[in-house]
């Protein structure tokens, strides 16, 4: 009996979620909170994934025992030992732990974190309320659910609401809305990701999609840098109103702090127009709607900015992966000196060129493979006899059991039969229509007839798009190559009049020298 392999999970996944967090976050700005809240969600998620076969062992091996004890033939233990194997009171304590903290953190404090952040009031008080009124809906659908658990349960013979009932209502109706989302998602990703990494092995296809998103994603950058200047013309008109004896001058202020300096100049909000007395003045209301929509402004502009360098980063690095495709050198070069560079030039052309298309073609036939097999067992999961579902067959090689601690625990389904007995087991099925409609790409379509254009390979609209990106593409480019021969140019300059201009610095401090040391001899000599 070792508690070693749960250990090492518990730090593994810790590392992680730490690591995942440290690459998409920013430590150093967040506020210690947000970062400790988001860690504890994202590390236990993951949790889950990784401890769940610990238990699965465990299990198994505690059925083997249970079934031997009901004997009563003394014969020696057949059952063997997990290696992994923990006190059967570990898992049940650490499945209630990770589950009802996921829970809080999920459908609470995460959700009104974000609202609390997006808000305008200024005040705390101001701020959790509008969070509140924010995820109204949110909580809507969860209370929605609760409730018509509870008219079934009110409603059904021999079921009476009690604690133990409760604590069922809420984590069915939470499994029941993840379940939900879950269907939806995963009927996409089934298809779409063995056919992205068959069509990525296909010479030109990610280069095609890549300029298609560039052009999407100039339109997206536009708009916000619109939108952005909108808003800050209106707070500027509305900081020509407020002077320092105004009531709303600290909210103003507040406002006025969250201009970055290189948008809008301080003292340029600051200064009172000449004709500030004929506009009315701003309320209370006004600003705290003006604050919300310059919060929001901001951080569409910066993803915006931000998905913009990582769309063109990965556009010049395709064309180069196209270009070097057809060399003879075998040496991959690429378009900016100043890339950096993981791997040796002939390393790198072998791996881009020519290793990338074939472990795409093995990713997509292995993901392809495990899709039909994720679909099939949705599609038969309800049947136990004879058992059709192919990761069942798999689990049940080893041993036949369905009595998980984390059921037991987290699910709690087989109290509430309108779930355990009919949503549970028909609305996964709902996985196969999700993949019909991807694999034809009827949302894709959708979508593109009313107004959000989706890359597809025989819309003529596409077609422009990806020739718009090629366009906007080699705009940028040009632009980076005279800013890196400008900065080539300067750096040369420094290199060559660099040192003769420190010689002849040289020169006058020696000069210098000798003077003040004659006429301190001359003034020496007449004294």
């Amino acid at each position: 009996m070792t508690s070693g392999a749960l250990i090492a999970d518990v730090v593994l996944t810790f590392c992680l979620a730490a690591g995942i967090l440290y690459k998409y976050g920013n430590i150093k700005k967040q506020n210690g909170i947000v970062t400790f809240a988001v860690l504890i969600a994202w590390y236990f998620s993951f949790l889950i994934i990784f401890v769940l076969p610990l238990d699965v062992s465990n299990t198994v091996y505690r059925q083997c025992v249970e079934a031997e004890n009901s004997t009563d033939v003394n014969t020696t233990s057949t059952c063997k030992v997990p290696w992994s194997h923990v006190p059967d009171t570990v898992f049940p304590n650490l499945w209630r732990i990770v589950y009802w903290t996921s829970q809080f953190l999920t459908w609470l404090i995460l959700p009104l974190m974000q609202s609390y952040a997006k808000a305008g009031e200024f005040t705390v008080r101001g701020k959790l309320k509008s969070a509140l009124v924010d995820n109204a809906i949110y909580y809507g659908s969860y209370l929605f659910i609760c409730g018509v658990l509870l008219i079934y349960i009110a409603v059904k013979p021999g079921l009476q609401l009690d604690g133990q009932k409760i604590k069922a209502i809420a984590s069915s109706a939470s499994n029941t809305w993840g379940l939900l989302l879950l269907v939806g998602l995963l009927g996409y990703a089934l298809v779409e990701i063995p056919r992205s990494l068959w069509l990525s092995a296909t010479p030109g296809y990610r280069l095609q999609r890549a300029y298609f998103k560039v052009a999407k994603i100039s339109v997206d950058k536009s708009e916000a840098e619109e939108t952005l200047d909108d808003v800050l013309e209106s707070i500027q008109s509305m900081a020509s109103c407020v002077r320092p004896r105004d009531p709303l001058y600290a909210e103003m202020e507040t406002v006025i702090q969250k201009v970055p300096q290189n948008l809008l100049q301080k003292n340029k909000i600051q200064s009172a127009a000449a004709h500030a007395d004929s506009m009315v003045s701003p309320t209370l209301k006004s600003l705290v709607r003006i604050h919300k929509q310059l919060i929001k402004a901001l951080h569409t502009s910066k993803r915006c900015e931000t998905q913009w360098q990582l769309a063109l980063q990965k556009v010049i690095l395709l064309e180069d992966i196209q270009r070097n495709r057809h060399s003879n050198m075998r040496t991959f070069k690429h378009t900016f000196a100043n890339t950096p560079a993981l791997f040796s030039p002939t390393f790198e052309w072998y791996w881009r060129c020519m290793m990338q298309d074939y472990i795409y073609r093995a990713g997509a036939v292995i993901c392809g493979l495990l899709s039909a097999m994720v679909v099939w067992s949705e599609l038969t999961f309800f049947n136990k006899s004879p058992v059709l579902s192919l990761f069942a067959v798999f689990l049940n090689l080893a041993r036949d059991t369905y009595d998980y601690f984390t059921i037991e625990v987290m699910g709690h389904m087989v109290v509430l039969s309108i779930i355990s007995d009919g949503f549970n087991i028909y609305f996964p099925m709902a996985v196969l229509a999700f993949c019909l409609a991807t694999y034809f790409s009827l949302g894709s379509r959708l979508l593109s007839l009313i107004g959000f254009q989706q890359f597809l390979d025989d819309d003529e609209l596409t077609a422009e798009l990806v020739d718009e990106g090629r366009e906007l593409v080699s705009r940028e480019k040009r632009k980076r190559q005279r800013s890196e021969e400008t900065a080539e140019r300067r750096r040369e300059y420094q290199e060559r009049f660099g040192s003769q201009r420190q010689g002849n610095q040289d020169r006058d401090t020696v000069i210098s020298a000798y003077r003040w040391l004659i006429e301190f001899l001359v003034v020496f000599s007449s004294c």
